[in-house]
């Protein structure tokens, strides 16, 4: 339903608030438009406001086919679209009423102050700062617009109510264009004139804010998520999974394929083909297990090293992403610089296990005689021809990865998550189910990703496994309890009390180097 747009104008006595108002009213008939105004008037002259109220229904007489709108008689609190003013505390007044908010009215207002009778009647300086009184303008109106008025009006040599005519006008807030004011204000008389001038000044002042504005939120305005494009999973594969399996497959088989090549992708299917298997006796065809475990098997198994983060990296999805982000146009000059810190865990993941064992005992030894872990900082424009080759030639190094430590160590680990899983599924669908569900333990980088594969191995191993004190029919249930427990703190203090709980050890306590500083104070 449309609604009229409502305008209130505070004006002070002696000011034209009555003549900015006329103008207002006349634009719009001129323009083809219904509007109202009504006032109050202020105490006196010059010692009160008089306020100006003025509804503007924002469809011409063409479009209404004979009907009139019925226009109010005085403003509602929050629901004013302008709030127009020639004096700041007087701004800030008719905002302390409720009038303006946040969410929909266009404060247009003087910085100039008249000074109120209790500023007077002060023995020294009574005075009020203006900063108090801009940050309510600023906190409480959608946009806003706090000039000079009292300037504008001595260089053009008129009254304020022009100027504010040309504010309002700039801001574009009626559907009006320029021509109509300018109309209204024309005239042979040296008054019009000044009159024009004064409302040129104050047009031309908002719009060029109003287009700085719309610049500076252009820029600032997130760019829109790229949308992800479904993946087509290969017939002979969808074949052999239920269809609400299909999407999250196909995304997954071809991150697989982007990570690795199609034969490791086919490697995740076979394991996923083990888990259905598994569950292949349950009287659900819609495969919970394997519906769990298809995305985290495929997070697990595309884990992040430096051979992704180089490949990630250096694609030109990514330039053209940050492109976007700074708004950078054709013929702007852009850098980019990517800052690496591989440390040894890094560069011995990509070496065969005697020779990364060999390195991380290194790092162990450094680290025990009270020195940082190594770490090689570098720092890579991508926007560089060797910049972008040396991105291009470690994501090469993709080939190289299966003889790497780390890809046997995941492998082998992924191995025994997933065993646990088809044995747990044979004895119990229910705790199948909730060792997939582990799989989101699986998180993150670094410590944090080293952490989560403890904790995953240890409910694996003492709440699932042969050792366990359980019966059956409960593990499903503290397998979920400590799951959860092991989300909540990075300390890992809730999961040991909960392993507890359920008859399972804690975790052990990994020995941590003391690091012993000197005092400086014994050092003069």
């Amino acid at each position: 339903m449309t609604q009229p747009i409502s305008i209130l104008l505070c004006a002070l006595g002696g000011e034209g608030g009555g003549v900015l108002a006329d103008w207002l009213v006349d634009v719009a008939r001129h323009a083809g438009y219904p509007a109202q105004a009504t006032s109050i008037p202020g105490v006196a002259q010059r010692t009160g406001a008089t306020t100006y109220y003025l509804e503007i229904y924002p469809q011409p007489h063409s479009q209404l086919q004979g009907r009139l709108p019925v226009l109010g008689l005085n403003p509602l609190p929050g629901r004013l679209d302008a709030l127009v003013s020639s004096e700041l505390m007087e701004t800030a007044r008719q905002i302390g009423n409720g009038l303006a908010s946040v969410d929909r009215t266009l404060v247009i207002s003087a910085s100039s102050r008249a000074l109120t009778t209790a500023e007077k009647m002060t023995m020294g300086d009574g005075r009020r700062p203006e900063g108090p009184l801009l940050d309510v303008i600023a906190a409480h109106s959608q946009r806003h617009h706090v000039m000079d008025m009292a300037r504008m009006c001595q260089e053009s040599g008129t009254l304020v109510s022009a100027v504010m005519l040309g504010a309002i006008a700039g801001s574009g807030l009626l559907p009006f264009t320029r021509e109509h004011y300018e109309t209204v204000l024309a005239g042979p008389s040296k008054a019009a004139q000044a009159s024009l001038r004064g409302f040129a000044s104050a047009f031309d002042l908002v719009a060029r804010q109003r287009e700085q504005a719309q610049y500076v939120e252009q820029v600032m305005k997130p760019a829109a998520p790229a949308t992800v494009t479904s993946a087509v999973l290969p017939d002979d594969v969808a074949a052999k999974f239920p269809a609400l399996l299909h999407p999250l497959m196909g995304l997954a088989h071809q991150r697989l394929v982007e990570y690795q090549g199609p034969a490791y992708a086919r490697l995740y299917v076979q394991r996923l083909e083990r888990l259905r298997d598994a569950e292949s006796a349950s009287a659900d065809a819609t495969c919970p297990v394997t519906a769990e475990a298809t995305r985290w098997l495929a997070l697990w198994m595309a884990f992040d090293d430096i051979i992704r983060v180089a490949d990630l990296k250096s694609r030109a999805s990514r330039w053209d992403r940050v492109t976007q982000e700074v708004k950078a146009k054709e013929g702007d000059v852009l850098k980019v610089y990517d800052h690496f810190k591989p440390g040894v865990p890094e560069l011995a993941a990509l070496l065969p296990q005697g020779l990364a064992n060999r390195l991380l005992r290194w790092d162990r030894a450094r680290v025990a005689r009270g020195q940082a872990p190594w770490a090689l900082p570098i720092k890579v424009a991508r926007h560089a021809l060797w910049g972008m080759a040396s991105l291009r030639l470690l994501a090469s190094l993709r080939v190289l990865r299966p003889m790497g430590s780390r890809y046997q160590t995941e492998q082998a680990l992924i191995e025994e998550w997933l065993g646990g899983i088809e044995t747990a599924t044979r004895q119990s669908p229910a705790l199948g189910l909730e060792l997939a569900r582990c799989g989101q333990l699986i998180k993150g980088y670094g410590s944090t990703n080293e952490r989560g594969k403890d904790n995953l191995l240890h409910i694996l191993r003492h709440v699932c496994g042969p050792a366990s004190k359980l019966p059956l029919h409960e593990r499903a249930a503290a397998v979920a309890q400590i799951r959860q427990a092991a989300l909540q703190d990075e300390a890992g203090q809730a999961l040991d009390l909960a392993l507890l709980q359920h008859g399972a050890p804690a975790r052990p306590v990994k020995e941590q180097p003391v690091l012993w500083m000197k005092n400086p104070r014994l050092q003069k």
